[in-house]
């Protein structure tokens, strides 16, 4: 039996930035991950964007040895004893804790088909897979038109492979982009070569040799050489049910980190926090979160009590587009869009009750701070009043 002053289930980023934290406050205390991945943590992002240009997979690795910590890797936790401080492992290994960091992350959603024939992408070894599969292949499937889709689509297709886009929605991006916005997106894809089949549902899958036939709800059939899939993540909350904490579309934490019962904490996707700039209740799946939660929860864990009222923001690539993000974004807010150029660079301000919710900062840079500082505010805003709001949008734009 193992004991750990600090125990974290869960190896990834936020696993990483917990540790960090951990040692800004606490330099000797014991720390032991769990994690069901047999890579050590690293960043994911590059994942679907960087190594496809071609930054090296070294580079992805952190450096969470270097903190001495005691890594239970392609160990996956099978039973927590909450008030026991005590988890066993799926080999019957036992582990006890003093404080314990529920950073489970998401399952990636799967289809009721295709078992073992598409790749769900997540995690390195997906990368591997995608990798390998498309030195070989010439034609694959990308499964999805949002976050992930579109930046793997992106990727396929810059590395000279022919990429067919099914899903159901109307147009790349259409849950959280302004329809404007991702009919371009759309007709863009398009233009760099990419097949977009919208408003169409993937319904099954066949092999034939050493390729996959997917059959769509119009009676299309697509033969392919690799299917990936990007719809979405569920919150891993299993340990977190079988302990009695509470849960509600993630693990519900305090502006602490807390979880509902003492000395437990959980920090990034699973994890349900209150934002006071937006004043509600957020689950977010991205990295500035799962660094900057995930330290915080580390500090605190040691001993720290320090609110989490940071409003995390996102980012992507998308051939040789770019954005960055910060609140709500969803197509079915009001939208106002400021453009320097149409489609190309400018801002889009999401609206609700005369609040700027979110901030979409299109090809603009280092906007981040001034859109949170807007989403704090009370307003009420008008779309006079958030024409050149940002006051170096156009500055930035001309970069």
């Amino acid at each position: 039996m193992a004991h750990y002053n600090y125990l974290i289930i869960g190896g990834g980023m936020t696993a990483d930035a917990a540790v960090q934290g951990i040692r800004q406050v606490d330099s000797t205390g014991t720390i032991g991950i769990i994690s069901a991945d047999r890579d050590a943590p690293y960043d994911r992002p590059p994942l679907s964007k960087g190594l496809w240009k071609g930054k090296p997979l070294d580079g992805i690795w952190r450096k969470t040895k270097d903190h001495n910590v005691k890594l239970h890797l392609g160990c996956r936790a099978g039973k927590f004893d909450a008030k026991g401080k005590q988890v066993t492992d799926e080999k019957g290994n036992t582990y006890t804790f003093d404080k314990l960091l529920l950073a489970t992350g998401g399952t990636p959603r799967r289809l009721p088909f295709g078992e073992g024939h598409i790749i769900y992408y997540r995690t390195a070894e997906d990368y591997r897979h995608l990798r390998a599969l498309a030195q070989k292949g010439k034609r694959f499937a990308v499964i999805g038109g949002g976050f992930i889709g579109s930046e793997i689509a992106a990727a396929l297709a810059m590395n000279d492979v022919q990429v067919v886009m099914i899903f159901p929605e109307s147009g790349i991006g259409a849950l959280p982009y302004p329809r404007e916005l991702s009919d371009f997106l759309t007709g863009y894809y398009r233009d760099q070569g990419v097949e977009v089949l919208p408003g169409e549902s993937v319904e099954g899958l066949e092999r034939q040799g050493d390729q996959s036939v997917l059959t769509t709800s119009n009676q299309r059939r697509i033969v392919v050489d690799g299917v990936v899939a990007g719809i979405g993540i569920e919150p891993n909350m299993e340990l977190a049910r079988q302990a009695g904490l509470k849960v509600d579309n993630g693990i519900v934490v305090d502006e602490f980190l807390r979880g509902s019962t003492a000395d437990v904490y959980a920090a990034g996707d699973v994890a349900n926090f209150h934002n006071p700039a937006l004043d509600r209740r957020l689950r977010v799946e991205h990295e500035d979160n799962a660094n900057t939660m995930g330290k915080q929860a580390g500090r605190n864990m040691a001993g720290k009590d320090e609110p989490y009222h940071h409003l995390p923001y996102f980012y992507s690539d998308l051939f040789d587009l770019g954005y960055e993000a910060v609140g709500l974004l969803d197509s079915r807010l009001e939208t106002f869009s400021d453009w320097n150029k149409p489609f190309r660079k400018g801002a889009v301000y999401y609206l609700r009750d005369g609040r700027v919710r979110g901030v979409l900062l299109w090809n603009v840079w280092d906007q981040v701070p001034a859109a949170r500082e807007l989403i704090a505010e009370r307003g009420p805003f008008s779309r006079d009043d958030l024409k050149g709001r940002l006051p170096r949008v156009l500055q930035s734009a001309s970069k």
